[in-house]
């Protein structure tokens, strides 16, 4: 099977956002680190890409040059939480020198966009009571870290 693994562009400090995202997220490992070779002048020695994996899904950071690509709000990675215990340990730490915005969306001090998302919420979306679903989405668009408790109550019908 073909494996698709997101690559992440950094320009220098490449081990420094992989240090970060482990110290996050449980089963998480560096697998290899590559060097920039001797004919690589001032970069010579210097990290190019680590490969990692965050609680199991695969991912390489890559040092390159400043200026060829920016991070964007384009692509996001999703959290699937399963408790909302879990929502606020992912949005409080990526809050410390993140940027927190709209319907749970949180960038972080590196610039990567991270979605933190109940799984309650995607079982809610789900439903064929379109009434429900209406009633919670427009909750979860009052809000920026998602409460699940308050989406829950939306979707019940009781006042958000």
């Amino acid at each position: 099977m073909t494996s698709i693994v997101p690559n992440l562009w950094f320009t220098g400090n490449a081990q420094e956002a992989v240090d970060y995202y482990l110290s996050i997220f449980p089963n998480s490992e560096i697998t290899q680190t590559f060097y920039y070779g001797e004919d690589y002048g001032d970069d010579a020695g210097k990290v190019l890409t680590v490969e990692f994996t965050l609680n199991g899904s695969r991912f390489v950071a890559i040092n390159g040059p400043a200026g060829v690509f920016n991070q964007s709000g384009i692509v996001s990675f999703a959290i699937m939480c399963d408790s909302q215990q879990e929502v606020d340990y992912y949005w409080n730490h990526f809050e410390q020198g993140g940027q927190p915005q709209q319907c749970g969306w949180i960038g972080d001090k590196f610039g990567f966009v991270w979605q933190v998302v109940p799984t309650g919420l995607v079982e809610m979306m789900k439903s064929p009571d379109v009434a429900a679903v209406a009633r919670m989405s427009k909750a979860m668009m009052s809000m920026v870290k998602l409460d699940l408790p308050a989406l829950e109550a939306a979707f019940a019908g009781a006042d958000a």
